[in-house]
């Protein structure tokens, strides 16, 4: 289900000239008007995409987006699918962009529009001391909120949920019937900047998180909201304590984590897996359906549908446990 961002205001009158123009590349007609910047899987007609590695051809050659920032090197190979900007570094490029697009996305540490909760607007709603809630937020029915959390603007929780004490959720959509524990931070910006010799620069997270229904959230879990696309945990997964889950990853149904596991950035985790406690998950890769990954794992590549790996790197289970008598 695709859900609209309610999180960043986005500029409206943006035309492929005034994007040229930031990338130092030649003036094109004004009239041609891009109306976002969005990852290939999500871009529509109007968007503007980019690729910069071709693992991601093929979604490349389904994407509607038009105009993909790339470089030289995978010209050759994109040329037919769709109008190459060609730029030196593809993802400094792409943050001036989202810059461009969304000027204030940089600036949300803070949601200084919170309050005291107003119990009046929220009479089905049970809320513990000393809760902030900002505005335009949404809460469903027989739902409670435990002490000394912080809801901040535009969130929207759904019906029959608990959140537990020191909870702060922002840039979020919950579901209903979930489950977040004390001391978990959902939705704050995720891990991503350029390394420079003298500085570095922030890049921009114009995504959300979005928890499906009947979801348990363990303490002290961190899970950062999508960069350009969003990040997802599927209906009825279940996700242990002091896990930390990064920008644009998902995370699909009927899934159990166990405590201290890592994901980085991008990955992709099939329905109904199992993770061991303090495994940790390398950025962009796949998980298929039905895999069971052991306990202080290191998972560096694709894991096929129903595989049982462990070690690190992670392996078949048979193998591990054969060479590890």
């Amino acid at each position: 289900m695709k859900y609209k961002n309610p999180f960043f205001l986005k500029e409206k009158n943006i035309y492929l000239s005034d994007i040229l123009k930031i990338l130092g590349k030649n003036k094109s007609k004004k009239s041609i008007k891009i109306n976002d910047i969005s990852d290939l899987i999500s871009a529509n007609v109007n968007d503007i995409s980019f690729i910069n590695n071709l693992k991601y051809l093929e979604v490349l050659k389904k994407s509607k987006a038009k105009y993909i920032i790339s470089n030289k090197l995978h010209y050759d190979k994109i040329k037919n699918f769709c109008y190459p900007i060609l730029v030196n570094n593809v993802l400094k490029s792409v943050y001036a962009v989202t810059k461009l697009f969304y000027p204030n996305s940089l600036n949300d540490a803070v949601d200084y529009n919170v309050s005291h909760v107003n119990k009046k607007k929220f009479k089905k709603v049970k809320f513990g001391q000393n809760v902030l809630v900002g505005k335009n937020v949404k809460i469903g029915n027989n739902s409670l909120i435990g002490h000394n959390s912080i809801i901040e603007s535009n969130v929207k929780i759904g019906s029959k949920c608990i959140i537990g004490n020191n909870v702060i959720i922002k840039n979020s959509i919950i579901g209903n019937n979930v489950r977040v524990l004390d001391g978990a931070i959902i939705g704050k910006k995720g891990f991503g900047f350029f390394p420079e010799k003298t500085k570095n620069t922030r890049y921009p997270h114009i995504g959300m998180v979005i928890i499906a229904d009947n979801v348990e959230i363990g303490c002290n879990n961190t899970i950062d909201r999508g960069s350009l696309s969003n990040t997802i945990i599927g209906k009825n997964t279940f996700i242990d304590n002091q896990v930390h889950i990064a920008h644009n990853v998902n995370i699909g149904s009927n899934c159990v984590i166990t405590g201290q596991v890592g994901f980085a950035g991008s990955s992709t985790i099939g329905n109904r897996v199992s993770i061991g406690g303090q495994a940790g998950i390398s950025g962009h890769l796949k998980i298929g359906n039905n895999v069971q990954i052991g306990g202080g794992s290191g998972v560096v590549k694709n894991i096929p549908d129903n595989s049982k790996v462990m070690g690190y790197p992670a392996k078949d289970i048979r193998k591990f446990l054969k060479e590890n008598r």
